[in-house]
């Protein structure tokens, strides 16, 4: 009988955590299996073992950025307002993003491809993100095509979270940058009605 693998979570654990953390902050090609083991602290079998090499280590990676986005995304309730979810969302994507830089970095720096057009899985981040705008669209709250639209709402979102992490905008400057250009977006998908809603809403003292 071989020695039982007691510490196999907690290896693995330890592996995808510093794979995390290189692959965000190096050169893809200088994160290797020995690189990574070492950063661990454990054997270059452990990978092997665990996660059958680099790419199984990599899928891990990508399955755990996947998995907490899409967790803390579904976690805000649906209202009877589809615009209040969408401001939610946005707000639990930014909360996301900067909770989680190095996972944020990978997600959407080549380890997972972001594809707002395909067939959306069960544990796809943006899945909670187009039910809202389906629900707009056919609220007659947005007007327009709901691919476009997510695609629209995320290039906005990645780009403020983005800018964020990357130190070029205080965090006075981010939340108030946040809050106006997230609005902005949603309202240029707005329908007329809703639209000097949304105008009033915003020219209020």
């Amino acid at each position: 009988m071989g020695r039982p693998r007691t510490n196999d979570e907690a290896v693995g654990e330890r592996l995808v955590r510093c794979a995390t953390e290189m692959l965000a902050t190096r050169p893809r090609e200088s994160v290797t299996v020995r690189a990574v083991a070492a950063a661990a602290e454990t054997s270059t079998t452990a990978v092997y073992s665990l996660f059958g090499g680099k790419d199984g280590l990599i899928g891990a990676v990508r399955d755990k950025a996947v998995a907490g986005l899409f967790r803390d995304l579904s976690a805000v309730r649906t209202s009877a307002d589809p615009l209040a979810d969408l401001h939610a969302l946005a707000v639990a994507y930014r909360r996301w993003g900067c909770g989680h830089r190095h996972l944020y970095t990978v997600l959407f720096g080549g380890v997972q491809t972001f594809r707002p057009s395909g067939e959306v899985g069960a544990g796809d981040p943006i899945r909670p993100l187009l039910a809202a705008i389906d629900r707009a669209v056919a609220a007659s709250v947005l007007v327009g095509e709901a691919t476009s639209i997510a695609l629209s709402v995320w290039a906005t979102l990645h780009g403020l979270v983005t800018l964020e992490l990357a130190g070029a905008l205080d965090t006075a400057t981010a939340e108030a940058a946040f809050r106006s250009t997230v609005h902005a977006t949603l309202r240029g998908w707005a329908t007329p009605a809703v639209f000097c809603d949304l105008r009033r809403a915003e020219l209020a003292p």
